[in-house]
């Protein structure tokens, strides 16, 4: 029987000990017990997902946990989003990430405060009542709205590359929660359009719970090798948010939809289960199921939440897997955060992080723990994360 592959993606999961959770992790204080017993069958180590040199974003990290080299292919976060939701992107074009945010509403755009990245948890269907307004009032022959996934959208600027190098870099809303913007926003020349449109947007959104745009995430467009190319495996993508699912479709995999997929503690744990199943039931080799929910809560700073969402992931995703897997022998599973989210800091660090890899053709006596601790008293450590796929499929 052919191997089933499966990388369960659990972002931002990784941390470091915090007060709240009696000077442990999240991943120490949740209890999954299903992590924990494959941990004890598999190796277990460290590997450095983010280059030095590079942003510690979900972008890179995920390319390189892939198996992809962003030094190599990586030209900016927003362009991938870009691909999942069809936006049509030149040769000369800029793409920006486009979040629906909250600010103060101090007279002074800004003197305002980073309420919330995530414009108050919006829906979908609020978010695109917004872009609209926003593309009515702001859109033109340069500059096109495109609506996304809940807080996160896309600007198009035409002809804009050439302004790439004057922009970079622009300021990630997660990274300034709870501070003023002042310095934050887009100051140089060739930026002062998007600072305008910045600053417009939050006179058209007066009143809304997300009452800004906030244009960050530069890039242009990008070129994937194809997985199936590279790995020799067909592979399917399982995710809530435009950023996995514009890798997906730019490295020739599958992205289905999953109905309820929020990319939050209420998402349908069960439907990316079922996903999975589906994918590989309908001849696929690999399925990358990554989950959000560790992530946003480490942005929150909500530490018993992002302990729920890792027990969440256990009770409800992995034994459903598990169980399909069992009856297909052979099978190998990995997992891992794509980076560390720090409660503590509200943000993602470059450090490396925890990975399980279990091979039910070659188990390997290990720690019946999961953990950053036990990962880093192995030993074992892959500096160029890259070849961490490598050892999956070797």
């Amino acid at each position: 029987m052919d191997m089933k592959y499966l990388v369960l993606l659990c972002d931002g999961m990784a941390d470091r000990p915090v007060p709240e959770l009696g000077n442990r992790t999240p991943m120490e204080a949740a209890k999954k017990p299903h992590m924990d017993a494959l941990a004890a069958k598999s190796e277990i180590g460290l590997v450095k997902t983010v280059a030095d040199g590079l942003k510690p974003g979900s972008d890179v990290a995920n390319l390189s946990v892939m198996g992809y080299d962003p030094a190599e292919c990586y030209t900016g976060r927003s362009p991938l989003e870009a691909a999942s939701i069809g936006v049509p992107i030149g040769a000369d074009d800029l793409t920006l990430r486009c979040n629906l945010v909250t600010l103060s509403d101090e007279e002074d755009y800004e003197a305002r405060t980073m309420l919330d990245y995530s414009g108050r948890d919006i829906s979908t269907p609020e978010a695109g009542i917004l872009m609209a307004r926003l593309q009515e009032a702001l859109g033109t022959d340069e500059f096109v709205f495109y609506p996304g996934v809940a807080y996160r959208h896309c600007l198009l600027w035409k002809n804009g590359k050439q302004y790439l190098e004057a922009i970079k870099p622009l300021t990630p809303p997660h990274d300034i929660t709870d501070q003023p913007i002042r310095g934050k926003l887009p100051n140089l020349r060739a930026a002062k359009q998007l600072g305008e449109i910045m600053r417009k947007s939050a006179d058209i959104l007066r009143g809304e719970k997300a009452n800004s745009a906030w244009l960050w995430g530069e890039g242009t467009k990008p070129a994937l090798q194809s997985f199936y190319t590279k790995t020799g495996l067909k592979g399917t993508v399982i995710s809530a948010v435009d950023l996995l699912k514009g890798i997906a479709k730019l490295s020739g995999m599958d992205a289905p939809e999953v109905e309820g997929a929020t990319a939050y503690l209420d998402t349908n744990f069960e439907g990316k289960a079922d996903a999975a199943i589906a994918a590989w039931e309908s001849g696929q080799d690999l399925v990358y199921l990554h989950i959000e929910a560790p992530d946003e809560c480490g942005h929150r700073a909500e530490a018993e939440n992002k302990v729920t969402a890792i027990e969440l992931i256990d009770s409800r995703v992995l034994p459903q897997l598990l169980a399909y897997l069992e009856k297909q022998e052979p099978y190998r599973v990995l997992i891992l955060p794509d980076h560390a989210t720090p409660l503590a800091l509200k943000t993602h660090t470059s450090e490396p992080v925890p990975y399980l890899l279990y091979k039910s053709d070659a188990p390997h006596a290990s720690i019946a723990a999961f953990t950053e601790a036990t990962a880093a008293s192995t030993g074992v450590y892959i500096p160029h994360g890259p070849d961490l796929i490598k050892k999956l499929i070797a």
